[in-house]
């Protein structure tokens, strides 16, 4: 798997990627080109972020339609490899990018344009009586992770292996809450769902996921700092593109200062968090 470091984004990284200066590239009038389609795939975590974005770019480019392709990252590579159309790339793991940049995809270098963290949820009705995480591990609890080869599964576990070195936690606790999984879903929004429903008792998805819509629904532990993890999601231009100027507009408002900031209201944390 590819070691070359992943860019950090800011308004100069927007401009080196995409040859751009420090101002967003203009798309063609409307007169001066057919409707465009922008396609864009992106991690299921980024829906609500990436729908606004779609929503303003369409806002100030009457003609052009934003598609958003919303499942989980190692789904949306699968697809590029035998073939989708698409004009961007958006992951919630690095490795997934990786394996995009080796199979020759991407057009450009791809930047980290932002970062998330874990928490654990139960219903809102816990029939569990879950009250706290080392209840997961508890014998006949239901819990529901990602699986492994989703981002948030493969974090997931590492936040288990991390837990199961913390203080006040069993050094088996990993092993134990993994003995209670019954669903491995293929996108956080599967896990969400399950547990929302109450057809698991508790699972684990990024703190982004935990919308205002969500918060009637479910009850949030915590992770330690000291025992989570620093998701990160880059993004990267894709060879093929039948959008080009739309997608490098895209681009650059999601690495802009008021991307960034809409990014943080929807939960998502900056692109500079320190790992």
């Amino acid at each position: 798997m590819s070691t070359v470091p992943l860019r950090r984004p800011c308004v100069a990284a927007a401009a080196a990627i995409l040859g751009l200066g420090c101002a967003l590239a203009p798309l063609a009038s409307a007169a001066e080109r057919a409707p465009a389609t922008l396609r864009v795939f992106a991690a299921a975590s980024l829906a609500d972020a990436f729908g606004e974005l779609a929503r303003e770019l369409e806002r100030g480019h009457p003609g052009l339609r934003v598609q958003l392709s919303l499942a989980g990252s190692q789904q949306l590579e699968a697809q590029l490899e035998q073939g989708a159309n698409a004009d961007l790339f958006a992951s919630a793991d690095p490795r997934w990018m990786d394996r995009a940049r080796e199979r020759g995809l991407l057009a450009g270098e791809p930047a980290i344009f932002a970062r998330n963290r874990l928490v654990a949820i139960v219903p809102a009705t816990n029939p569990a009586r879950i009250a706290r995480l080392q209840d997961l591990a508890r014998r006949g609890v239901k819990v529901v992770l990602g699986a492994e080869a989703v981002p948030v599964g493969a974090y997931s576990r590492q936040v288990l292996r991390n837990l199961s070195s913390t203080p006040g936690f069993d050094p088996d606790f990993g092993r134990r809450v993994l003995a209670n999984v019954v669903s491995e879903e293929e996108n956080v929004k599967g896990v969400v769902g399950k547990v929302q429903l109450g057809e698991a008792d508790a699972g684990m998805v990024y703190r982004s996921d935990v919308t205002p819509a969500l918060v009637r629904f479910v009850h949030v532990l915590e992770v330690p700092d000291s025992a989570n993890v620093l998701a990160t999601y880059p993004i990267a231009l894709l060879r093929g593109s039948r959008s080009p100027d739309a997608a490098r507009e895209f681009l650059a408002r999601v690495l802009s200062p008021g991307g960034q900031r809409m990014l943080r209201r929807r939960g998502l944390l900056p692109a500079a968090a320190a790992p």
